[in-house]
């Protein structure tokens, strides 16, 4: 969950540092490819903003899918100023990075497809956090790579999926980032996943998914079938 962004990366643009997290990766060309996002896919993002916010006596007004202008004081309800969000996320992520509870039953649903596909993480986290975001996933029973991206996600998985001949499948709780996959790399499979049920509700599935859903044994059913499907 955050603000969709106001201007678009070129798909083909990769940032520098995320290149070189990609190039440093060891894929199976012959392995189907699983690529998650960690907010409200495999980590509870919204519950533990809440409990964060609650520390600095704010609190989330989830009457739309956005951060901004949705985050309130308790004591006189009004909203923060637009332009202190980015640092409230900033400081959320410098505090809680490391301490997000998962998704249920991500971890077995996972630990399940990975004995048919690779699985890569690909999170929107600052680069100073990615550590404690992999090693909270990897406690947490999700020892996988974690990729820090920055942008849209796009180009990152169209650069991944060039890797392997496999089929490719992306999972994103954003709807500009399945479009932004979605015009990179048409021939991935697109699930549009959001953990939180209060956040399914404000947001349609996105029209560039093939599969929506909250639930991962669900999702993995979608996975296990497609790849049956597909040879694998």
């Amino acid at each position: 969950m955050s603000d969709a962004p106001t201007k678009e990366m070129d798909r083909s643009a990769l940032d520098p540092e995320v290149e070189k997290a990609l190039k440093a990766l060891d894929l199976d060309p012959a392995r189907p490819l699983i690529i998650s996002d960690a907010d409200e896919v495999l980590l509870q993002f919204v519950a533990g903003l809440e409990l964060y916010l609650d520390r600095q006596g704010l609190w989330l007004d989830l009457q739309s899918f956005a951060l901004s202008g949705n985050i309130k004081e308790k004591v006189t309800n009004k909203p923060v100023p637009i332009e202190r969000t980015p640092d409230l996320l900033a400081d959320f992520f410098v505090s809680e990075a490391g301490k997000l509870e998962a998704v249920e039953h991500a971890a077995s649903a996972l630990k399940t497809l990975s004995g048919r596909a690779q699985i890569i993480i690909l999170t929107n986290i600052p680069f100073a956090q990615r550590d404690a975001r992999a090693e909270s996933l990897a406690r947490q029973g999700m020892d996988y790579p974690v990729i820090a991206n920055k942008g849209l996600k796009g180009a990152a998985v169209h650069y991944l999926a060039k890797q392997t001949s496999g089929p490719t499948f992306f999972l994103d709780d954003l709807p500009h980032n399945i479009r932004s996959v979605a015009e990179a790399h048409e021939p991935s499979r697109r699930l549009h996943f959001i953990a939180d049920k209060r956040l399914a509700k404000l947001l349609p599935p996105s029209e560039h998914s093939h599969f929506h859903s909250s639930h991962w044994p669900d999702a993995q059913t979608f996975i296990e079938e497609e790849l049956s499907t597909s040879g694998f």
